[in-house]
């Protein structure tokens, strides 16, 4: 059973706190020593391990009652990096591998785990600058194939930054989504962020786009706009086609403390607006107690430790 309160589901993001379900990684560094074919093998036994790791990964949510789950978004391990860059098709049994991780896809299928990808902070498609835009363009383009093999719904990015005129920003951000190949633009959501952009200013551009805004509450009490949970929360809603994806955290001092931004290994039930209650709903659990966190706020919001609040 996914549903943990009628209409919500609980995502796990990317890792684990206490399972051995370990994605693994290397660096361009590492990679660079190796003569090409080692490396590419390398690479091949990489990326195999991670599909392998994922479908662990889903396989527990499905049996802990969690009904989303972030994938890690370098699964494939620098997967776009202008020297060791690579295609499946260069890797040693490359199909073989496309295939475990389209295995993943019919498994999330089959028991109604929604998927997601959640780009690097490098990943700025309103950048004035013309490298980081074309690396943040292939990264999108490496998780849309990603996203497509697993069933993966979405991928999310932040707004980017205001370059001292946001305006201007949010103007260029409007042009790069509707320019975006199909396979990353009708999976594109827009999340705010505690630094640049509140919901306020990115709803516009959603509704101008068509693209989704994953209304993060956390975020938006870090940077708030004047307008409170409970409206942001209609108007995000309003701009899915279907079931939203929010995200929620607590701050690891508190709100009194410093830097609020800061997410706690755990949920303060508190800080779980209580209008994000009793409608269909994915929530992505920022903690960084990962699969502990999400058992926690799902007890907590079964009655077993305390109630949503809204600390607008």
């Amino acid at each position: 059973m996914n549903k943990t309160v009628s209409g919500l589901r609980l995502g796990l993001c990317c890792l684990f706190s206490r399972e051995p379900i370990k994605f693994r990684t290397t660096t361009a560094t590492a990679m660079l020593r190796l003569p090409l074919a080692t490396r590419l093998a390398r690479l091949a036994d990489l990326c195999r391990a991670n599909a392998e790791a994922l479908q662990s990964a889903l396989k527990f949510c499905a049996d802990h009652g969690i009904g989303a789950f972030r994938i890690n978004s370098r699964i494939l391990p620098v997967k776009t990096h202008p020297e060791v860059g690579y295609g499946m098709s260069d890797l040693p049994d490359g199909l073989d591998i496309v295939g475990r991780f389209r295995e993943c896809g019919v498994f999330a299928r089959a028991n109604n785990l929604r998927l997601s990808l959640h780009p690097d902070q490098f990943v700025v498609i309103n950048s004035p600058n013309p490298k980081t835009l074309a690396h943040s363009l292939a990264e999108l383009d490496y998780q849309a194939e990603v996203a497509e093999w697993v069933g993966a719904e979405t991928i999310n990015l932040h707004g980017g930054g205001a370059y001292g005129d946001k305006a201007k920003a949010l103007s260029t951000l409007r042009r790069n989504i509707q320019s975006l190949p199909g396979p990353v633009r009708s999976r594109l959501t827009l999340e705010n962020d505690d630094k640049v952009y509140t919901p306020s200013d990115l709803l516009p551009v959603c509704a101008d786009t068509g693209v989704p805004l994953v209304y993060d509450v956390h975020h938006h009490r870090c940077l708030p706009d004047g307008l409170g949970v409970e409206e942001i929360t209609e108007r995000a809603r309003r701009t899915w086609p279907a079931e939203p994806i929010f995200h929620i955290s607590s701050p690891l001092a508190g709100w009194e403390g410093p830097k609020p931004q800061r997410h706690h290994d755990y949920i303060d039930p508190r800080d779980f607006p209580c209008q994000w209650l009793g409608w269909p709903l994915t929530v992505e659990v920022e903690a960084k107690a990962k699969e502990l966190a999400v058992a926690r706020l799902a007890a907590d919001l079964k009655g077993g430790g305390g109630s949503p609040g809204d600390y607008s």
